[in-house]
């Protein structure tokens, strides 16, 4: 898929010190992605009509995420719930997919039904999360443009252990925050523009586009203000063992899943990468983690 040019930042960002106003913003233009994404596709007919068909997303972490038979399995952040579903089919005895978004959590109920997929979904913001399901997990799993949306990865890294029983595992694949730093305009080569490290104050986007290609007939995104936070590599695994995980792994990539500069990038794989020495440049990370007994 081939995302469109990033916006310039919104010169009204609200005050970094309203938390809720900023994830009132983003959980608006989510509502009208989710209505978006599903007017547009997104491998829903597919996991439907294949009743063994598993997202790429979790296919390419299928030795990372172990035997899930039997267990009890929570994915964060989970949209339209296409990889809650492919979770599900890897033999999870409770599945559960939280999202702050209602629009998406609507959707992808229907999307379960229609998959013939036993799942609980949850509308709520990741941080409340402890307290939006009962019982511990023995997976928490989160994949694929979900930090950035966090104000603060110290306080998620605690929700995520918070839900996982002892011994329980977490894994997360992830843009790499060094690709995230990265301007639009590369025309003249990279640039350095977003903020690495975690700040207060988020880069806001005023911007009605979305990262897929979108049907002609789809509906618009009305609430076009978004806010995104970069969080480096250091303060995501500081954070992660912080929160009294055990790091299992941590790999960085020079695969994407979507593409940004189209006149730089190519297919790779499940995804794309730069087109020439695509080893300057990390463009995912994918960690696993436990809860020790």
């Amino acid at each position: 898929m081939t995302a469109p040019d990033a916006p310039a930042p919104h010169p009204d960002a609200p005050s970094p010190r309203d938390r809720a106003a900023l994830i009132a913003d983003n959980r608006a233009n989510w509502n009208d992605r989710a209505a978006v994404h599903e007017a547009s596709g997104y491998g829903i007919a597919r996991l439907i009509e294949d009743p063994t068909h598993i997202t790429t997303e979790v296919l390419q972490d299928r030795e990372r995420l172990g035997d899930l038979a039997g267990k009890d399995v929570i994915h964060l952040q989970c949209h339209l719930g296409t990889d809650t579903v492919s979770l599900q089919r890897l033999g999870s005895a409770r599945t559960v997919g939280l999202d702050l978004s209602p629009e998406a959590i609507t959707r992808a109920r229907r999307i379960a039904e229609q998959a013939g997929a036993d799942i609980e979904y949850v509308v709520s913001d990741v941080y409340a999360a402890r307290e939006a399901v009962t019982g511990d997990f023995d997976l928490v799993y989160t994949s694929l443009g979900v930090l950035c949306w966090l104000p603060d990865v110290a306080e998620w890294a605690r929700v995520v252990a918070s839900l996982l029983r002892p011994g329980g595992r977490f894994l997360i694949r992830d843009d790499h925050p060094m690709f995230m730093t990265i301007g639009e305009d590369v025309s003249t080569g990279f640039r350095i523009e977003q903020p690495y490290f975690q700040q207060e104050q988020p880069q806001t986007w005023d911007d009605d586009a979305t990262y897929i290609e979108t049907a002609e007939d789809a509906p618009e995104i009305t609430h076009t203000v978004s806010h995104e936070w970069n969080h480096s590599i250091g303060e995501i695994i500081t954070a992660v063992l912080d929160a009294g995980l055990v790091l299992d792994s941590f790999e960085e990539t020079e695969t994407a899943a979507w593409m940004p500069w189209p006149e730089l990038m190519e297919p790779h794989g499940p995804g794309y990468r730069l087109r020439d020495r695509p080893e300057r440049l990390p463009l995912q990370f994918v960690l696993t983690a436990h809860r020790p007994d």
